[in-house]
């Protein structure tokens, strides 16, 4: 008869399977993936200020990898050993190296960058050369500093100029000429609602009788028997045309008195013999007029 696993086996085992499964669970909380497979390289720094373990690892923004690993390298002098865990599928070019660059926050991350010229690929467990980059208050120090302090004198003449502008009288008084121009306007403003609510209604209403007045006049024009008007002006202007053509034509006594020179110069006679007579008759009466008493 088969005998089982004693008591003390079975505490052993499950001591064995729990403390594999606390440390799976550890590095997984670190981010190491202990069943997913990967290469291993090593990475020599003279400072790894802010990398940790489980620090990430980019190429050209995407991740790949995690630091596995720091150790300090006593064989030599100011070095310090990082081993990184890439994804099996990557592989790195000959002369690749890798950039620490601090985040604002705090932290700092790996950015490996590719010698995408060569095609020889580094073989796992080899050595990458390691850089320190500008952290993001070195970057401020070095490039947006000597900007700011090149700045400085401008921004003191700027404020000199507005306390001199501000302090110029000019200024008080164009500001008081524009409350004046602001009262104005606002008195306009009122005025402009009188008429609007006053004025305006009115004058709509008056319009309004006008075109009504209009419509009523257009209304009976185009009742007005238009073509009987337009018959009896075209026979009055006949009418004038033949009168017209009497007073040019010789076979009538009006026509012959216009246009008949022998008339003029007989009646013309007719008037200077009057007028000799008269004067005659004024100077020897007694040729024409007889006075006898007895």
């Amino acid at each position: 008869m088969k005998k089982g696993f004693t008591k003390e086996a079975k505490i052993g085992i499950m001591t064995i399977v729990a403390i594999t499964l606390l440390y799976a669970g550890i590095n997984y909380l670190k981010g190491i993936n202990l069943f997913k497979p990967a290469n291993y390289y090593f990475v020599s720094f003279d400072n790894v200020k802010d990398v940790t373990i489980s620090s990430p690892v980019f190429v050209e923004g995407f991740k790949v990898g995690l630091v596995r690993n720091i150790s300090y390298d006593y064989s030599t002098t100011n070095k310090i050993m990082v081993e990184i865990s890439l994804d099996d599928e990557m592989r790195i070019n000959k002369g690749s190296y890798v950039v620490i660059v601090k985040s604002f926050l705090g932290g700092a991350e790996l950015h490996l960058h590719l010698n995408k010229y060569i095609t020889d690929y580094v073989q796992s467990g080899e050595i990458l050369e390691g850089r320190m980059g500008k952290d993001m208050m070195g970057s401020v120090q070095d490039n947006l500093l000597p900007a700011v302090e090149g700045l400085i004198p401008k921004i003191d003449s700027i404020l000199a100029g507005l306390q001199t502008l501000v302090n110029h009288p000019a200024l008080a008084l164009s500001l008081d000429h524009i409350e004046q121009t602001t009262g104005t306007l606002e008195a306009s403003g009122r005025q402009l609602n009188r008429l609007l609510s006053e004025d305006v209604p009115v004058i709509i209403s008056d319009l309004k009788t006008v075109t009504h007045n209009v419509s009523d006049f257009s209304e009976e024009l185009k009742n007005l028997d238009l073509q009987t008007t337009v018959r009896s002006v075209n026979e009055t202007l006949a009418s004038l045309n033949l009168t017209a053509g009497k007073f040019n034509s010789k076979d009538n006594s009006l026509g012959l008195l216009l246009n008949d020179n022998s008339l003029y110069y007989n009646v013309n006679t007719a008037i200077e013999n009057a007028s000799s007579l008269l004067l005659d008759l004024r100077e020897h009466p007694k040729r024409y007029v007889h006075f006898s008493l007895f």
